[in-house]
């Protein structure tokens, strides 16, 4: 949650708009779940601030087209179950790619 209401979605939106200037790129946001999860309604303690930079969020993923050439992935170890479900429609994130803990022996 940002110090100052707005920087959120004010640094959201700065993001893409350098990504379409600067295509061909990607885009990558780590921890999605930390704007991502379901919203809940509450506005208490930055729930304000964390819905306003997700809507920017899905504002900015809908303004994109094939066109500008860029990519944009985000991950998380949460449970995608937890994401809002306006942010893994058809369009958006909507591919998903589950990656398995590594064994201790593996690390």
């Amino acid at each position: 949650v940002e110090l100052y209401a707005g920087m959120g979605a004010l640094r959201i939106r700065k993001l893409f708009e350098q990504a379409k200037k600067h295509s061909p790129c990607i885009i990558y946001i780590d921890e999605i779940d930390a704007i991502g999860s379901k919203r809940t309604g509450d506005v208490r303690g930055g729930g304000q601030e964390r819905e306003h930079t997700l809507n920017q969020l899905l504002s900015s993923l809908d303004g994109f087209s094939k066109n500008y050439n860029v990519i944009t992935i985000a991950s998380t170890n949460a449970s995608v179950d937890s994401l809002d479900p306006a942010l893994i429609r058809p369009g958006r994130f909507d591919r998903s790619v589950y990656i398995e803990r590594p064994l201790i022996r593996e690390r």
